[in-house]
């Protein structure tokens, strides 16, 4: 199953580098996880059970039990440490939720009191040590309100105007008209209103014009429950308008005197027609003398119309060529060369930088160590301007590293997860446990050299293939991030990250036509103040594969 982030990631990056390997062994008994196929339909003001089955069944009791709606954070109930945790809940459910045990491998979670915003999907998530799955399943809330007020408001269009209210009612409820033939009236107009509990309130009304029609009913339809209630109405013959006999007589007066008026307007446009042709003379000289100083006016504004369209394709042009993504060097002659050094008190423990500060490697003695990740920062916070780097990775495809930037207060100790939302931006290369099939065929080949833009004038930072020039992903950043420091991490396998000196050969790429400035007018500005949070271990959580590290379940203890 995906974590919280992953789907969202997958659908805007579909060309994100991916690596899968596969781990020999997990000390974590794997499971799987399963939901209900179908929607489960709850009543308003009731108690209803959201089951999850564990497949092979085995003991859930140890194990730590969360149910959430569309975010990992949005916490319905959560069962750790064998008991139930209440700090993460949501404010909505606290009092309202119970963890039922059902069978060996199934557990529920019971909701009391179904309220309107209940409705909707959950997801039921299930780990025990490293290893962890989950399942989705669909809540429908559905109640039945008042039964329908109908009532005549008097007059209307040469007919009667019958009006008919419900409230209490959801999902939004369907109302229809119907004549004492069973006839629907298709023609009416409807009014909806939701109250702070959620529950609608509708109002519809109709036009009856056929004195025949005697009893009109009005019916409201639950359309999950299929619960119907319905109310008639007698409309007496009197309650409708009575035609005039002066009606039609006042039409053929009205249609005489209209042509009687034509004839008079013809009479006097005939009588006239010398006067005015007389007129229209003297009117074309002048119009004539009027339309050759509007061409000259039209001309002129034509010409300054043309210069200003051309000015602003030109703008837009270098705009869009200022944010080119496809080649590199298009970028490097925009930006500027920073040289980054490593902070070796940033860097974890296990870690090796080298004397001038230009590469990160492990240890010897924990060179092939699999129990945790780690990482570096650089010396120095990027507070504003265009700059770039390039790191060159050895055993890039055989090893597991990602590298990029983060804020300041960023958590390095403990498990964490690589994300926007944890102040990470970064791309890399990961071996994840559980990953579905179909993603281990989206495996393109590994940059060797990677070049990092940052742009905080326009708030992104973008990753680049430097060994083709063509383009990783990029990401927005939020005005509130700076400063950001350079990021490094190593995980497993004989690898190095190491920041180049000088920038790379030329690439085959075609040169731009224009020169457009940086999106920042201001040199880059540094920090000047180092970054050291100690040694910390980055979060791995099966299930997501990305170059971008997702973000997925909060920081837990390994």
């Amino acid at each position: 199953m995906e974590d919280c982030c992953r789907g969202s990631l997958l659908s805007h990056l579909p060309s994100l580098l991916l690596l899968i390997q596969l781990p020999a062994g997990d000390s974590a008994e794997e499971f799987m996880v399963i939901g209900p196929s179908e929607p489960i339909v709850a009543a308003l003001g009731g108690d209803i059970t959201l089951p999850c089955l564990v497949s092979p069944a085995m003991d859930v009791e140890n194990m730590e039990l969360r149910w959430f709606r569309s975010k990992f954070s949005e916490a319905v109930f959560i069962y750790q440490n064998q008991r139930e945790q209440r700090e993460e809940q949501l404010a909505q459910y606290r009092g309202r939720t119970s963890l039922v045990i059902l069978t060996q491998g199934e557990a529920a979670v019971r909701i009391h009191n179904v309220q309107a915003f209940d409705n909707g999907l959950y997801t039921c998530f299930f780990r025990m040590g490293i290893f962890y799955e989950q399942a989705s399943l669909e809540l429908k809330v559905a109640g039945v309100g008042s039964a329908p007020q109908v009532h005549i408001t008097g007059p209307e269009e040469d007919g009667v105007q019958v009006v008919c209210m419900v409230s209490g009612w959801f999902p939004k409820p369907q109302v229809q008209w119907r004549a004492l033939s069973g006839e629907k009236f298709l023609m009416f107009s409807e009014t909806q209103v939701q109250d702070a509990e959620g529950l609608f309130t509708i109002e519809a009304t109709l036009v009856v014009r056929d004195s025949s029609s005697g009893n009109v009913t009005c019916s409201v339809l639950n359309p999950i429950l299929g619960q119907e209630k319905a109310m008639a109405i007698f409309i007496p013959e009197p309650f409708f308008p009575r035609s005039s006999p002066w009606k039609p007589a006042s039409m053929v007066i009205l249609t005489v005197l209209m042509l009687l008026l034509l004839g008079a307007v013809f009479y006097i446009m005939k009588e006239h027609t010398a006067k005015f042709q007389a007129m229209q003379e003297i009117e074309k000289l002048h119009r004539d003398k009027e339309e050759d100083q509007q061409i000259k006016e039209e001309a002129l504004k034509a010409r300054d119309e043309l210069q200003a369209d051309l000015d602003w394709r030109k703008s837009a042009y270098l705009a869009a060529l200022k944010k080119a993504k496809l080649y590199a060097d298009w970028r490097k002659e925009k930006f500027q060369a920073l040289t980054v050094s490593l902070d070796p008190e940033s860097a974890h423990s296990r870690l090796a930088v080298s004397d001038d500060k230009t590469s990160v490697t492990f240890k010897d003695s924990c060179k092939c160590s699999e129990d945790g990740v780690y990482s570096v920062l650089g010396h120095e916070g990027i507070t504003s301007g265009c700059c770039y780097w390039e790191v060159e990775v050895r055993n890039a495809e055989r090893s597991e590293w990602a590298l990029g930037v983060c804020r300041r207060d960023v958590e390095r100790r403990g498990w964490y997860q690589e994300c926007p939302d944890n102040g990470f931006w970064v791309v890399g290369i990961m071996q994840r446990h559980s990953v579905p099939s179909l993603l281990r065929e989206n495996i393109v080949p590994i940059p060797q050299r990677v070049g990092v833009f940052l742009d905080l004038k326009e708030g992104d930072v973008s990753f680049y293939n430097m060994t083709d020039g063509s383009h990783i992903f990029s990401f927005p950043l939020a005005s509130s991030s700076v400063p950001l420091f350079p990021y490094f991490r190593l995980r497993s396998g004989d690898v190095s990250l190491t920041i180049c000196s000088g920038v790379g050969g030329p690439l085959q790429t075609p040169l731009p036509l224009n020169n457009p400035p940086c999106s920042s007018e201001e040199p880059v500005s540094l920090s000047g103040q180092g970054f050291s949070s100690g040694s910390g271990v980055d979060g791995d959580l099966p299930g997501a594969e990305s170059p971008l590290l997702p973000c997925g379940p909060e920081a837990m203890s390994p």
